[in-house]
C-alpha cells in the first residue's frame, strides 16, 4: 500500500487494580490500535518478571504488519522492537528521547548539518490554533534493524512556546506524511483509552486478584470493539451500550456482526 495503515502502540495502567501496598505500580495492558478502522487487534498485559517493553513485543509478535506503520512513545524505541517489527513486515515511526542519548545526539546533528525536507500546517481545533513543521533527514547509517530517517516534529500552539518531537522512521517519507503519521498516533489515546476511562470505568475497577485486571482489560477492549462496528450510523457510544441493554435484537445483532 502507498498509504500504510497506521498502528499505534501504548501502554495503559489498570490505575485502582492494585494490591495492597503497591499503588505506585498498578497492573497494566499494552494494545494495538488501529487508527483507520479504530479497532483494538492486540492486547497484552504482561507477566510476573516482565514489563510494559516484553507486553509490547508479544503484541507486535500477534499482528501481521504488512502494509502498517507502527507508531509508539520513546519508551519502544529500541532494536528489538524495530527488529520485531520489520520481521513481521511493518516499518515504524518511533519516538526518540533522552533515553537513548547517543541516538538523540545524533539525530540532532543530522538534522542540523544536513538540509532536511520541509513541510509545515497550521490547523485550527477547538478555538485553537497550532502550527506544526516536519524536518526530515536520510539517516547517514542504520541505528536499528530497518532505520531509514531521523524526523523533527515542531509545534507551538497559540502564543505557548514551541515544542520540539524527535522520532526514527523505517522509511524516508515526505514531510507532509510525517506531519499525518505524528497526529495520527494520538488516535490511541483519543479513541481507545479515554473511551475505556469514560465508557467503561476502567481506572474505577478493583479487579485485582490474580489474572482479574487482565482479564477485565481484554474483555473492555473486545466490548469496545464490538460496539465500535455496531452501529453505521453516528450513535454515540454511551447510547450504544444503552441499546445494547434495551434491546435484545440490538445486542445479538452486534456480536453476531463482529468481524
Amino acid at each position: 500500500r502507498e498509504t500504510p495503515e497506521v498502528v499505534s502502540l501504548d501502554g495503559k495502567a489498570l490505575r485502582r487494580a492494585y494490591e495492597k501496598g503497591l499503588a505506585a505500580s498498578p497492573p497494566l495492558t499494552v494494545s494495538a490500535f488501529a487508527a483507520e478502522t479504530r479497532l483494538c487487534l492486540a492486547a497484552v498485559s504482561p507477566s510476573d518478571g516482565e514489563n510494559e517493553v516484553e507486553a509490547a513485543l508479544k503484541v507486535v509478535e500477534l499482528i501481521d504488519l504488512t502494509g502498517r506503520l507502527v507508531t509508539a512513545d520513546a519508551l519502544h524505541c529500541h532494536t528489538r522492537m524495530a527488529a520485531a517489527i520489520t520481521q513481521r513486515g511493518g516499518d515504524y515511526l518511533l519516538a526518540l528521547k533522552g533515553n537513548r542519548r547517543h541516538w538523540l545526539r545524533r539525530a540532532n546533528l543530522q538534522l542540523a548539518d544536513a538540509t532536511p525536507s520541509i513541510a509545515e500546517r497550521t490547523e485550527i481545533s477547538h478555538g485553537r490554533n497550532e502550527w506544526r513543521q516536519a524536518e526530515i533527514v536520510a539517516a547517514a547509517e542504520p541505528l536499528m534493524p530497518g532505520h531509514q530517517a531521523f524526523i523533527r516534529i515542531t509545534s507551538r500552539r497559540d502564543q505557548a512556546r514551541p515544542l520540539m518531537r524527535l522520532f526514527m522512521a523505517s522509511t524516508l517519507m515526505s514531510p507532509q506524511r510525517a506531519l499525518d503519521l505524528t497526529r495520527a498516533h494520538w488516535q490511541i489515546e483519543n479513541g481507545l483509552h479515554w473511551m475505556l476511562d469514560v465508557h467503561f470505568d476502567e481506572d474505577l475497577s478493583r479487579a485485582r486478584k490474580d489474572n482479574a485486571p487482565a482479564n477485565t482489560a481484554l474483555l473492555n477492549r473486545l466490548a469496545r470493539n464490538i460496539l465500535q462496528a455496531a452501529d453505521a450510523a453516528k450513535v454515540p457510544i454511551s447510547h450504544r451500550i444503552k441499546k445494547c441493554a434495551w434491546n435484545d435484537d440490538y445486542l445479538i445483532n452486534a456480536i453476531t456482526h463482529m468481524r
